[in-house]
C-alpha cells in the first residue's frame, strides 16, 4: 500500500470516527451542551496524557506558544459547543456539512492572521462555500429552526480558527500530543462552572454515550493526524466529506431523517467548491515539485 493510500484510509477512519462521536452526542439526549463537552474533552485529557507520557515529551509549551495555545483551545471551545448543539437541534448530516465549513474559514484566518497568501480561484471557492451554506442554514423568521443552524455555522467557524492556531503552533514545533492535551484540560477547565450550574443528571446509557464520544473523537484526532503524515493535504482533504455519507446513514437509521432538496442543494454547491479547491491545490502542488 502506497502513502497516498494509506493517508486516504486514514481519513476516511478519521471522517467515520468523527460522524460516530456526531452520532453518540445526539443520542446522548436533550443534556446541556456545555454537559457533552466536558465529558467528551475529559476522555480526551487523558488519552493525550498517556500518550505524552509514553513518548517521553514534557507536560509545556515551547516558548513563545502561549498565545496560539489559549487562541486554539478558546475557539476550538467555542466550536464544539456550538457544533454540539447544532447536532442536538438538526438532522446530523446538516450540521456535519456546516462544521465542514472550517477549511474554508481556515483560508480567511491563515490570510489575514498568518500572512498567508489566498488566490483569486481560493477566494471564489470560498464565497461559493458561505454561498452554499445558506440552503442548509435557511435563515427565516421561524428563530427556532434556524438557530442550530446558524451554531452550526459559527461552529464551523470556530473549527477554522482553531485550525488555523494548531497550523502556526505546528510551524513552531509544538508537539501535537500536547496541542490536544493542553486544549482538552483547558477547555474541562473553562466550562466546569457553568456545568457546575446547569449540570443535568444523566442515565448509565447517557454517561456511557458521551463516553464513547470522546474515544470516537480521539480516535478521530489519531487517525487524521496520521492521514496527514502519511500523504499532503492537497491529495487526500477532499476524502474527510465522507463524514457527511456516514452521518445520513446514521440519521437515517436513527432518527429516520432525510435530508431535504435544499439541504442537498447545499452538500453539493460545499462539495463543489470543496473539489474545486482541492483540484487546483493539486495542480498547484505539481507545479511546486
Amino acid at each position: 500500500m502506497t502513502k497516498k493510500q494509506k493517508g486516504i484510509l486514514f481519513i476516511i477512519t478519521s471522517a467515520f470516527c468523527f460522524s460516530l462521536m456526531n452520532m453518540f452526542v445526539k443520542l446522548s439526549g436533550d443534556l446541556p451542551s456545555v454537559q457533552k463537552s466536558f465529558f467528551r474533552n475529559l476522555v480526551a485529557v487523558v488519552v493525550a496524557a498517556i500518550l505524552l507520557k509514553r513518548s517521553g515529551a514534557a507536560f509545556r509549551w515551547k516558548k513563545g506558544n502561549l498565545g496560539l495555545l489559549i487562541a486554539r483551545s478558546v475557539f476550538g471551545t467555542l466550536g464544539i459547543l456550538c457544533n454540539y448543539y447544532a447536532i442536538s437541534h438538526m438532522n446530523l448530516a446538516d450540521a456535519s456539512m456546516l462544521n465542514k465549513l472550517s477549511p474554508f474559514f481556515v483560508i480567511l484566518f491563515s490570510y489575514f492572521f498568518l500572512k498567508e497568501k489566498v488566490t483569486p480561484t481560493q477566494a471564489f471557492c470560498v464565497i461559493v462555500a458561505f454561498l452554499g451554506s445558506l440552503f442548509i442554514i435557511k435563515p427565516g423568521f421561524a428563530f427556532g429552526d434556524t438557530l442550530p443552524a446558524l451554531l452550526g455555522f459559527f461552529g464551523g467557524f470556530g473549527a477554522g480558527a482553531a485550525y488555523t492556531a494548531v497550523r502556526g503552533l505546528g510551524l513552531k514545533g509544538e508537539n501535537g500530543s500536547f496541542i490536544v492535551f493542553f486544549f482538552s484540560v483547558f477547555s474541562c477547565v473553562a466550562i466546569l462552572p457553568a456545568l457546575i450550574f446547569i449540570y443535568e443528571p444523566m442515565s448509565p446509557l447517557q454517561l456511557l454515550y458521551l463516553i464513547l464520544a470522546g474515544v470516537c473523537a480521539s480516535g478521530g484526532q489519531f487517525a487524521i493526524t496520521a492521514a496527514y503524515a502519511n500523504a499532503p493535504a492537497s491529495e487526500i482533504s477532499i476524502y474527510d466529506y465522507s463524514i457527511v455519507i456516514f452521518a445520513s446513514i446514521w440519521s437515517f437509521l436513527f432518527w429516520h431523517d432525510i435530508p431535504d432538496a435544499l439541504s442537498v442543494i447545499g452538500y453539493l454547491i460545499i462539495f463543489g467548491s470543496s473539489l474545486l479547491m482541492f483540484l487546483y491545490n493539486s495542480k498547484r502542488a505539481k507545479q511546486r515539485n
